[in-house]
């Protein structure tokens, strides 16, 4: 393969001999179309491709040049904007965007694609990366989320399950329709606690995904749940793991084995593959499962900052609290890194000073004094 026929290459975009009205339009469309390959050739996910694109068309709009034109001040100009008014983007947000962006340049400023020289020989002008460390994010801190998400703590957490109940009990008493959602709500809630699982991951779960655990058989096919949609890397498929179903969330066995006997069945056929289905009897959406969170959070008071991802860091906060090991944490939830763990756990000041209680009358159990 020569540097002209690799994926995305101006020479495969762009027809030889064509004379276009609008050469510059021209030539933006089939940059993009030729990152699209690029990307599609690597096996990026469409949605990953399109985000992107919205994004390098969003900055061409602001700037109101090609990106041959782009300068250093206009790329400071769109993050200055960005990141100030009355809603400014997330820092993490912005640092994304400048990743695109300096994608995207570093594709057409790249000769082996030869679009600086198709550039130079129609406008007299090259693309360039004017994205550099003076004027890009730097990331200094391995955790950059908002400060208010947090793990909810254990009264949290049943203050928010005891809300979805009652909000079951409500419709009832009010006899309207709903309910057998309602309870369905409750129990996807309940789900995504116990098992310390992602919106895509709950969502996209068929009944066949509940499994046996042979050193749990009591919890007959609720000892373990094979995950199928864990969080893709690079262009890879959906990751795939086992979570197995610890002791301390037993009480989930109960509230699948009703849901499943007395819920499911009214809302869809027997035949459709998944676990969780809404009143038209198809697969519940993640915007969906975002939307009962949100309602139910506010029944239980909680505040503004909780979503649906605190309970995922609840999980994986309580497990440590009851003593599992940080490997088997780091493999529940799916993790190729400690680190990432470790960023998701907010261990409370109790459990910190059991430990700490714990290491006294290890090392000092002569002149250690009971707990009053």
């Amino acid at each position: 393969m020569t540097t002209a026929d690799l994926p995305g290459a101006a020479r495969l975009m762009l027809v030889d001999g064509v004379a276009y009205l609008d050469p510059a339009s021209a030539v933006f469309d089939a940059m993009l179309e030729g990152w699209a390959r690029q990307q599609r050739t690597r096996g990026l996910a469409a949605g990953t491709v399109g985000s992107r694109h919205r994004l390098v068309r969003r900055f061409a709009e602001f700037t109101n040049e090609y990106p041959w034109q782009w300068t250093c001040a206009e790329v400071e100009a769109f993050f200055d904007q960005l990141r100030s008014g009355c809603s400014p983007a997330a820092l993490s947000t912005a640092r994304g965007y400048q990743v695109t962006l300096r994608l995207f340049l570093e594709f057409v400023s790249d000769p082996r694609y030869g679009w600086p020289a198709e550039c130079l020989r129609r406008f007299g002008q090259a693309p360039a990366v004017v994205l550099h460390e003076w004027n890009s994010t730097v990331h200094v801190s391995v955790f950059e989320g908002r400060p208010g998400r947090r793990a909810l703590t254990y009264d949290e957490v049943q203050a928010l399950f005891d809300a979805a109940d009652q909000r079951v009990e409500d419709i009832l008493a009010r006899r309207c329709k709903g309910s057998l959602a309602a309870v369905r709500d409750a129990a996807m809630l309940k789900m995504v606690y116990a098992y310390g699982l992602r919106r895509r991951e709950c969502c996209g779960l068929d009944v066949a995904d509940l499994r046996h655990n042979p050193s749990i058989p009591d919890f007959g096919t609720r000892g373990a749940l094979f995950v199928r949609w864990g969080k893709a890397s690079k262009g890879s498929a959906p990751k795939r793991r086992t979570v197995l179903t610890v002791p301390e969330m037993d009480w989930v066995v109960p509230v699948l084995d009703d849901y499943l006997a007395e819920v499911r069945p009214q809302l869809v056929a027997a035949a459709h593959p998944a676990l969780w289905v809404s009143e038209r009897a198809d697969r519940m959406s993640v915007r969906r499962l975002d939307r009962v969170f949100d309602t139910v959070r506010q029944l239980a008071g909680l505040p503004d900052e909780a979503d649906l991802h605190g309970l995922r860091h609840s999980y994986v906060t309580h497990l440590v609290e009851f003593g599992y090991p940080a490997k088997f944490v780091q493999d529940q939830v799916g993790h190729a890194y400690a680190s990432t763990t470790a960023i998701y756990t907010d261990v409370s000041d109790e459990f910190r000073n059991q430990l700490l209680r714990g290491k006294l009358r290890q090392h000092h159990n002569d002149l250690w004094e009971p707990d009053r």
